[in-house]
């Protein structure tokens, strides 16, 4: 096949990926959140509950898209476009499956935090571009939630990057299904990962960017119908692409512990997907539980005592598995 058709039917696979996953994600939070907080809306109107979810998605199709005087109007169009392509160019290295990824890259694991880590300045020009002083308010603590989360983050994911001897996340998922004891070490920084995937995702208690209750709708608030629909697709379609990662990382991807590899290949997505889809609904299920956090709280959260176990966790264990190498491999 063509090298750009190819190309073109990976970017609308991924496309309709990230919108079915989105929609899927808002009604998922609004049936968790509408059991936990009793919330007849969701949980009752239409069959499942998912007559809440049609409005919702006419409602940002139908709305005036309007747009506000004294925008920044080049910074005010393309701001929807620096959140929503990042999060959908993200998937790219997400292995569904061992043959099921649309960009195999020896770095997809730098890419894709890379891709993610684009969003808060996206955004930045929202909320600079709105001229509003509630969405600027949610743009520089977007930028200040990024600095705090984004270096633990990382620092989480060299453990099993170690582990692995990879920065490719097929590998990675390999590397796991070699051997049952890989969680036992990286524990610690699933842990940190996982409330730093928290902090990624903008979701309750790190919400601070959008936090209705002071922001109104933060960033946002000045946007209306598909270029708010663009920002809040993205924001649900994140959860996702984080939930993913944790489980490449952590949790054996597609494998299952103790079963052949030919028996889960017909399965392997669905195995996948259904992990991710759990980790998600832990995110919710915190998003449920605890107050926001105050801007400072996170702050030092992030630097005082994620980035500090981070790196004390990466360091201690990079030392201890360089002398386990050594001792196995004869002192080389």
């Amino acid at each position: 096949m063509n090298p750009w058709v190819l190309a073109l039917v990976s970017v609308l696979l991924l496309l309709v990926i990230m919108l079915l996953n989105g929609s899927m994600i808002i009604y998922m939070l609004r049936k968790v959140l509408g059991h936990m907080h009793l919330r007849l809306g969701p949980t009752e109107l239409g069959p499942a509950g998912i007559a809440q979810l049609i409005p919702d998605i006419v409602k940002l199709l139908v709305k005036e898209d309007r747009h506000p005087n004294k925008t920044d109007r080049w910074m005010y169009v393309i701001a929807p476009i620096l959140v929503f392509v990042p999060g959908l160019m993200a998937y790219a290295a997400i292995p569904f499956s061992e043959d099921l990824i649309a960009a195999d890259l020896s770095y997809g694991l730098l890419m894709t935090i890379g891709f993610l880590s684009i969003i808060p300045m996206g955004i930045f020009a929202a909320g600079i571009a709105s001229y509003n002083k509630y969405s600027l308010i949610g743009a520089m603590r977007s930028i200040g939630a990024s600095i705090s989360y984004e270096v633990p983050l990382i620092l989480s994911a060299i453990v099993p990057v170690m582990l692995a001897g990879s920065l490719n996340l097929r590998e990675i998922v390999l590397a796991q299904a070699d051997s049952i004891w890989f969680i036992i070490p990286a524990f610690p920084s699933a842990v940190i990962f996982f409330v730093c995937a928290l902090m990624e995702t903008a979701n309750v208690p790190f919400d601070l960017a959008e936090a209705e209750t002071e922001l109104i709708a933060g960033f946002s608030t000045e946007y209306s119908a598909m270029r708010f629909g663009f920002m809040y697709l993205t924001e649900f379609s994140n959860n996702f692409i984080v939930g993913a990662l944790m489980v490449v990382l952590f949790l054996g991807g597609w494998t299952l512990p103790f079963v052949p590899s030919e028996l889960i290949e017909p399965i392997a997505p669905v195995i996948f997907v259904l992990k991710t889809y759990i980790m998600i609904f832990l995110f919710m299920t915190v998003k449920g539980s605890f107050s926001r956090f105050r801007v400072d709280q996170m702050a030092a959260l992030g630097f005082k005592v994620l980035v500090t176990t981070a790196l004390i966790w990466a360091l201690i264990f990079g030392v201890g598995y360089k002398i386990f190498l050594m001792s196995v491999g004869g002192g080389v």
